[in-house]
């Protein structure tokens, strides 16, 4: 059996580097399993001369492979030739199984040493170790170095942004408030690359490909970001460097992939994006969210925090070392700087997005771009212009929280509400939304869906959620999106959360859209039909406008919240 499980090479700031790393996944099994002789020689080979590796199959031997990894790294690199090489070793929720990274600066020696590393560990249980790690270091030594990183410098300014929710949407928002600013804008998320407000390429380009293409674009004057997740682990951030970064939150997604299984550790995959940003440069991070605050201690960039509570402990510390703060006081998007009056920049019932301050979550969208606008040094007027202008529809901000009536037979309406939702958190505020423009007696009508590459746990909690939070409830599968699964499981997982809740009468539908005409025909006036749509947001619209329905203006929005509240 081979130890080397993947070796995975990141082109840029990673989890475990702020430059381009080497990240092996190696399984340790053969340390864990050594005879306590076989693990002592193993040591003193790679210089550790007093050790006690423990049991085998012990905890303590876990501890001592995490180490003997680490100086295995260091003994054949240093043999061959790399002196004062970085090393990180991590462990995985597989006792049997770490990760142990290096930065490169050249890919083909950087590859050799991993292979190599590999290779001695294989040689562990062999009398000839020594000849096995002197062996390692020889090739590595004689590998061709290879091409460089392609990690870009950007010459123009960048504004990253992550989060688990709300990236697309305050990216966007940035991007327009520069436009409105006059500058010419080039941006990457999960829709693709635009320039200028054109989409060049369409496409999941929430990765570091979509970094570099945005600061390619011919003409550009300044780059926004939506960086993913996947995109830090599996490759690395394309650019060294950023000059405003956005945290916008971080919560329970795409647990169970790439080593990360907890919200913690999710936290501190997104960290990478403020840890790189320069430090002359401005963090802004959500105040309401202990994960994404707790990142202030590990950034260089100085503290720019928004939050709805003008009295949160995080505003206070913030202004109390200098930094900014946005917040909400009296119903007005405000900004805090130190020694000096509020600034009430706009109110929130001004701003589109915030769906006449409906939408909590998009308050804080809101308060982020604000927050990066200024902190990138844009003028304040045409962050006011940008905050009133940028809408909640298919044009500014397409498949987040986008309003629609059509119209019912007795020339009422039904409303219509489409976002993505891919998780707890994005769920519950489809709901909350939904909520906030029922009018008295009027029902909720959800379809339900999910993406395969969600754990069983998370698929079963959007069923429970959905059935609780609505009066009907249908399920609307993503057959671009099962990602290994079945329809099956799916469907299964989601309605044993919605029976948890004592909700059985579901029905499924195979795609989006059918899901959304069934829930359309069994509504009543004055109902609120949401989807929670990923795979056919452009056939949505094209149903909607075909049964004569219309996007919402922030004028009609207005009105349904005000007849929601009677």
């Amino acid at each position: 059996m081979t130890s080397l499980v993947e070796l995975r090479i990141l082109e840029g700031p990673n989890l475990y580097f702020p430059r381009a790393a080497v990240k092996l996944t190696l399984d340790v099994s053969v340390i864990s399993e050594a005879s306590d002789e076989a693990a002592l020689r193993f040591a003193r080979r790679i210089g550790l001369r007093t050790t006690r590796p423990g049991a085998p199959g012990s905890g303590f031997r876990q501890r001592f492979a995490l180490r003997a990894v680490e100086r295995l790294v260091r003994a054949i690199a240093g043999e061959a030739g790399t002196q004062r090489l970085a090393v990180r070793v991590r462990p995985t929720s597989d006792p049997q199984v770490l990760v142990v990274a290096f930065p490169w600066r050249s890919r083909g020696r950087a590859r050799a040493l991993g292979e190599a590393v590999a290779r001695a560990l294989d040689a562990l249980p062999a009398p000839d170790l020594d000849a096995a790690v002197s062996a390692a270091a020889a090739e590595v030594a004689a590998a061709e170095p290879g091409e460089r990183p392609t990690t870009i410098t950007p010459r123009i300014p960048v504004v990253a942004v992550t989060g688990t929710n709300g990236k697309t949407t305050t990216s966007r928002m940035v991007a327009h408030i520069a436009r409105t600013s006059g500058l010419v804008v080039g941006w990457s998320n999960t829709d693709g690359i635009y320039r200028d407000g054109v989409l060049v390429e369409g496409g999941d380009y929430s990765g570091p490909s979509g970094a570099g293409r945005a600061l390619g674009l011919p003409g550009v004057q300044l780059a926004v970001t939506e960086t993913a997740r996947g995109g830090i682990l599996l490759k690395g951030i394309g650019i060294t460097r950023n000059d405003v970064s956005v945290v916008t939150n971080v919560t329970a997604d795409h647990l169970g992939l790439q080593g990360i299984d907890t919200v913690d550790q999710l936290a501190e995959v997104k960290s990478v994006v403020p840890r790189i940003t320069r430090r002359d440069g401005w963090a802004v991070l959500n105040g309401d969210d202990p994960r994404v605050l707790a990142m202030r201690q590990v950034v260089s960039a100085q503290p720019w925090i928004f939050s709805r509570d003008p009295d949160s402990p995080a505003v206070r510390e913030a202004l109390g070392h200098g930094g900014r703060a946005t917040t909400v006081i009296d119903g007005w998007l405000t900004v805090l700087v130190p020694g000096a009056d509020p600034d009430p920049l706009v109110e929130l019932v001004d701003v589109p997005m915030t769906l006449a301050g409906l939408s909590r979550f998009n308050i804080e969208n809101a308060l982020a771009a604000a927050s990066a606008a200024l902190a990138l040094g844009l003028e304040r007027e045409h962050v006011v212009e940008g905050l009133r202008s940028f809408r909640p529809d298919a044009e500014h901000n397409p498949g987040r929280m986008n309003f629609f009536s059509l119209p019912a037979p007795d020339g009422d309406s039904v409303s219509v509400v489409m976002d993505l939702a891919h998780n707890e958190a994005g769920l519950e505020a489809l709901l909350e939304i939904m909520g906030g423009v029922r009018r008295p007696g009027a029902r909720l009508l959800l379809g339900l869906g999910a993406v395969g590459d969600r754990t069983d746990e998370l698929i079963d909690a959007l069923g429970e959620i959905g059935a609780k939070g609505s009066d009907v409830v249908a399920i609307g599968h993503k057959a671009h999106y099962l990602r290994g699964r079945t329809m099956d499981e799916i469907d299964a997982l989601l309605r044993a959360g919605a029976a948890r809740v004592g909700v059985t009468d579901i029905d499924t539908y195979e795609t989006e859209v059918e899901c959304l005409a069934a829930l359309v025909a069994r509504a009543e006036p004055g109902d609120v039909v949401g989807l929670m749509c990923h795979a056919e947001r452009q056939e949505a619209y094209d149903w909607i406008a075909a049964q004569g329905g219309t996007a919402d203006s922030p004028e009609t929005l207005a009105d349904k919240v005000r007849a929601a509240s009677g």
